[in-house]
């Protein structure tokens, strides 16, 4: 992480302080930085806090603020500490983006930038959060409330936490926050989060090996169907399809609109194809390699043929015009190639031990029980 240094009394971060702010960060390209002129035209910063919390704020100071630098802000009570993520006039491009009305949304000022003793204050405050967390926990337990506490953040100068949680429906938090209060001496703020929130300020690895999307870059959430999963041919099996969030995986979005646009040069598969022979059924498709594949039975695989989009669409045209083809002339498909399209494919196939054939071969291999 890069360094700012602002007169003597800026020391050198903390390696706790740098450690925690740099861990799951939404990074931000900031491609207008080499502009002169990009800082003049707006004073509007963009501070990050623990994890996924961002925040805008006023540099009326004129304080000379770069990407990376650690700042004081004014908060509601007292002040917070954070670091500058971006500057210049796509900060106002951000508030645009995240549809932040500015009449509504209160836009406080940085105060300073931080020194020694404010990283150090606010190292022992984030320092109490897991303690406060597990505690906070027992506590919502002992009131029989429906919730689940899934993170704890203390402000810059530990005089307030936000306790962010989960809840299918509604709870009445008052007495809990009073409890709060007295047990941790704070001022408390509560903030009701989703699955996929939950899951972007814990952070984590998924299936991919990268880092989960929600912790790294993404800040809005759309929803995700199953029909996402269908329209790319991917197995309907709930535990390769749920992330870390138990939600379905964010990225089963990312190639739709790839596929929608390769399904449009399809024909419809409510279409059906007649030939001299027989009657073909839609049976499966790739949109991306451009290929359709019938079947000669409409509720079964039978004598599975291969064809491309452009013959496809030639046969349509010539059964409207009251013609058929001879035969599809395609390529056999082999049943095992599509088998997930039946279900006789399922990726699952890989965790189940299957006996059968040799009865004494397989009991050969069957696990010892006493």
């Amino acid at each position: 992480m890069k360094k700012y240094t602002v007169g003597p009394e800026h020391n050198e971060l903390s390696a706790a302080a740098t450690k925690r702010n740099s861990a799951h960060m939404l990074p931000v390209s900031d491609w207008l930085s080499d502009l002169p002129e990009n800082t003049q035209l707006t004073d509007l910063i963009e501070v990050q806090f623990k994890n996924t919390r961002k925040g805008y704020y006023h540099n009326t100071q004129r304080l000379p603020l770069e990407k990376g630098v650690k700042v004081v802000v004014e908060a509601n009570p007292g002040y917070d500490v954070g670091e500058v993520v971006l500057t210049g006039k796509l900060v106002e491009l951000q508030i645009k983006k995240n549809n932040i009305d500015a009449s509504r949304y209160e836009i406080r000022q940085v105060l300073r930038v931080a020194t020694q003793e404010d990283l150090e204050r606010a190292a022992q405050a984030h320092a109490r959060e897991q303690e406060t967390m597990i505690k906070a926990r027992q506590l919502a337990k002992s009131l029989g409330l429906e919730m689940k506490i899934g993170d704890v953040e203390y402000q810059g100068d530990g005089s307030k936490a936000i306790f962010f949680y989960i809840a299918d429906g509604r709870v009445d938090f008052r007495q809990l926050i009073k409890v709060y209060a007295e047990t941790f001496r704070i001022r408390v703020e509560m903030k009701q989060i989703g699955a996929r929130q939950e899951a972007g300020r814990i952070g984590g690895t998924g299936p991919c090996g990268r880092e989960l999307c929600c912790s790294t870059w993404m800040i809005n959430f759309s929803s995700v169907g199953t029909g996402a999963a269908r329209l790319q041919n991917i197995s309907p099996n709930p535990q390769k399809l749920a992330g870390m969030c138990a939600k379905l995986k964010c990225c089963l979005n990312y190639e739709v609109p790839v596929y929608e646009d390769a399904s449009k040069l399809l024909p419809s598969r409510n279409i059906q194809l007649e030939t001299k022979d027989a009657t073909w059924y839609f049976f499966a498709s790739d949109p991306l390699a451009g290929t359709i594949t019938y079947s000669s039975d409409p509720h079964s695989a039978g004598n599975l043929t291969t064809l491309t989009a452009a013959r496809a669409h030639e046969i349509v045209a010539m059964n409207r015009r009251g013609e058929k083809p001879d035969t599809l002339e395609g390529t056999r498909a082999v049943a095992a190639e599509i088998g997930y399209q039946t279900g006789h494919g399922d990726v699952t196939r890989f965790d189940k031990k299957k006996f059968g054939g040799n009865r004494d071969r397989d009991k050969r291999n069957r696990p010892f029980r006493k």
